[in-house]
């Protein structure tokens, strides 16, 4: 049987790991409405109906603290052959950087 601050140190990994999970799932469903809409204000095809992660690093928020910025990439298409990527980048919950449909840039920066 384990000693008693084994299974502390196991219990704190586990919760590490398990709030780290959660953060993903919240802005990835964050990337995915924004690439959702972004299409849909434009007039284009969203594919696949998901977004693919794309990268990850640590970066100053405007407070000073260390934040994660997440990378993001999705697909559409205008005319349903050819077959364009979006590309989005938050940090935290707020969209930083967007390139995709150009018609719904305007749109993209009011979110």
């Amino acid at each position: 049987m384990p000693d008693f601050p084994v299974l502390i140190l196991l219990m704190i990994a586990g919760a590490a790991a398990y709030a780290w999970w959660n953060a993903s799932r919240a802005a990835a469903e964050r990337a995915a409405a924004v690439g959702r809409h972004a299409c849909q204000a434009a007039g284009v095809i969203w594919l696949d109906q998901s977004v693919h992660a794309n990268g990850l690093r640590l970066r100053r928020r405007s407070d000073g603290r260390l934040g994660l910025e997440r990378s993001f990439r999705f697909e559409y298409s205008e005319d349903g052959i050819e077959r364009h990527i979006g590309r989005l980048v938050l940090h935290g919950e707020e969209l930083v950087q967007f390139s995709g449909p150009a018609r719904a840039t305007q749109a993209v920066a009011l979110h």
